[in-house]
């Protein structure tokens, strides 16, 4: 092959040619040799300019990790046993029988689909082929009814996290294999059998199915139907609030807590001697991959010690780095530059809207661990449909911050009591556009915070007592939400929540009934606030603004308001204190917590 086409020179009128023998580009006026392999990329948006050699080689091998149909999978050994593998499973739970092919019945078809599983260092778990029905062409009424199943919030997730720290137990996990193989379902469905699996002598029958298989539309309601009755089965207690968190308990404590996510588990409990014959209890129904303290989960990297429990998404943080070539970018010291405002309306060119989409999307999944850039974030997702290039550059100054703080997350640790804590705050008419304010919240349990929300307030205020007297009605449904989990955990608030909130006003509004000209206009929602306060479920608490740490995902801050606000609400690097001596920094510049600053001085 004499080379491969990468573009078009319009200087020296010629095609630009790279040759992989000499890594050069050479420029040729003859078309007869562009090799027809560039035609490979005809889906791709059109090539302007040249690629780097790293991305032609990472395109390349993208292309040979993972197969797009069964005639390419087919040539390599590892992908036929990742399809041996799938099909054993499938056999072994008598998911389907072959019949003869039905009158007047729809037969659905089937596809592989290939993907080659990493771990968080990126290196090779195994290859994986998954067999996929396309749901696409079912019909609504006949093929299924009901799809909606469940799936663990994060805020609940971290709950289980400041719990075990708090009562120094550790998280265990487990993976249930091919999980939507389970499931049992209640339509006739009919399937192709398939390419290059057919049964000899019988290629012109049918499989009907008996479980359901992954890319039905129903397969998700049914795994979380079958897995809800045998937890059932086993002792465990659904939670109202929360469908999947399951509880097993006695009149003391907490004996066993089970946190669903579509096909993993996660367990902790009093005793590891539960935790084992729940795990045994398990693989007895389900093949399950028993994966042991988590340490990994959902594209977050948990550490559990000692100390307590660590989550951080350093990997996720260095794929989103490399993918928009931020890499090698000067940090920065905090997400958000002091007194920026963005709007909708700008006289810089527009961007890209494909790829400031990509962008925030990433900064939004990051935001699981790291609640310092939740402002920062949450302001910038305001801009998907109309970005310019000032939006465009205040993302990049998130990601120089996030570079500069690589190794940085939530930790919990073990605090005095649990007790729930939350703080509410907000600005005021920060919005350019609309003038509306921002609200902002935060929840603890003693230690770090472990729930946060930053957005933008449906009503626009017209003075901060009402933009403050606003921001608390959210934070007190998730009070109230959050105190019913707390209950279903055995760890049952009986005093009032305080929430801490630093405007006056706002605090006098809520305990007094009397509807006056200044407040006679705000909605009537908002008036929940007095009844939670009459119902002792929560208490407002004024605290003075130094001591606010909601402030943070209201407005952009100074970097020494900003660094002191970061370390209060948790956020903070895993680092040992032996380690500190061979940091090359002084305490002015040290972006550790402030234990390890004052080591530094």
């Amino acid at each position: 092959m004499p080379g491969v086409f990468v573009g078009y020179s319009s200087v020296k009128k010629g095609y630009r040619i790279f040759d992989p023998l000499t890594k050069k580009i050479i420029v040729s006026r003859d078309p007869n040799e562009i090799e027809a392999e560039a035609e490979d990329d005809y889906d791709d948006a059109p090539i302007r300019g040249t690629r780097t050699l790293a991305n032609i080689y990472e395109r390349c091998a993208m292309t040979l990790v993972e197969p797009s149909c069964y005639a390419e999978a087919v040539k390599e050994e590892c992908w036929q046993e990742a399809m041996e593998a799938e099909l054993k499973m499938i056999q072994k739970n008598d998911t389907w029988e072959l019949v003869n092919r039905p009158e007047n019945r729809k037969v659905i078809g089937v596809k592989w689909v290939f993907r080659t599983k990493t771990n968080s260092d990126g290196s090779l778990n195994k290859h994986k082929a998954r067999l996929v029905v396309k749901g696409y062409s079912q019909q609504q009424g006949v093929d299924f009814f009901e799809t909606f199943a469940p799936v663990a919030r994060l805020d609940t997730i971290r709950l289980l996290f400041a719990l075990a720290a708090q009562k120094q137990r550790k998280v265990h996990q487990l993976d249930v294999k091919s999980a939507f193989l389970n499931g049992f379902l209640k339509e006739e469905i009919f399937i192709e059998q398939l390419e290059g699996f057919e049964v000899s002598s019988e290629e012109h029958k049918v499989y009907r199915l008996k479980k359901a298989l992954y890319g039905l539309k129903q397969a998700p309601r049914a795994w979380y139907d079958r897995i809800d009755a045998y937890l059932s089965r086993l002792g465990f207690t659904k939670s109202i609030s929360e469908p999947t968190l399951y509880v097993k308990k006695d009149e003391k404590e907490t004996l066993l807590i089970v946190s669903l996510y579509v096909d993993d588990l996660l367990v902790t409990g009093s005793k590891d001697e539960l935790i084992e014959d729940f795990k045994k209890q398990m693989q007895d129904i389900f093949e399950m991959i028993d994966l042991g303290l988590m340490t990994y989960f959902l594209g977050m990297e948990v550490n559990q010690g000692e100390q307590g429990i660590f989550i951080s998404q350093q990997a996720f943080v260095l794929k989103v780095l490399s993918k928009f070539s931020m890499s090698k970018c000067k940090p920065a010291s905090t997400p958000v530059a002091l007194g920026e405002k963005l709007s909708s309306t700008s006289e810089h060119d527009r961007v890209d809207e494909r790829g400031y989409r990509s962008l925030v999307g990433c900064l939004l999944y990051l935001t699981a661990t790291r609640p310092d850039i939740l402002y920062a974030v949450s302001l910038l997702s305001r801009f998907m449909h109309c970005c310019y290039v000032a939006h465009f550059k205040a993302a990049k100054r998130v990601l120089r911050y996030v570079k500069g703080t690589l190794n940085f997350g939530v930790k919990f640790g073990r605090s005095k009591e649990l007790k729930l804590v939350g703080y509410s705050d907000s600005d005021w008419a920060s919005s350019v556009d609309d003038m509306k304010s921002t609200s902002g919240y935060f929840f603890s349990l003693g230690s770090s915070v472990f729930s946060w929300s930053s957005k933008k307030q449906q009503t626009v205020a017209q003075s901060t007592a009402e933009a403050e007297y606003i921001a608390p009605a959210t934070a007190i449904n998730q009070a109230i939400w959050l105190r019913k989990l707390l209950d279903d955990l055995n760890a049952r608030q009986m005093e009032a929540t305080e929430i801490k909130v630093d405007n006056q006003s706002a605090i006098a509004i809520a305990k007094n009934p009397v509807f006056h000209g200044k407040t006679k206009h705000f909605k009537i929602k908002y008036h929940f606030v007095r009844e939670a306060e009459l119902a002792k479920e929560i208490c407002l608490v004024h605290c003075c603004s130094r001591d606010q740490l909601a402030d943070v995902l209201t407005k952009p801050l100074a970097a020494r308001r900003f660094e002191c606000l970061k370390e209060e609400i948790g956020v903070c690097c895993l680092v040992a204190k032996e380690e500190c001596s061979k940091v090359e920094t002084t305490a002015a510049t040290c972006m550790l917590p402030c234990n390890h600053a004052q080591a530094c001085k």
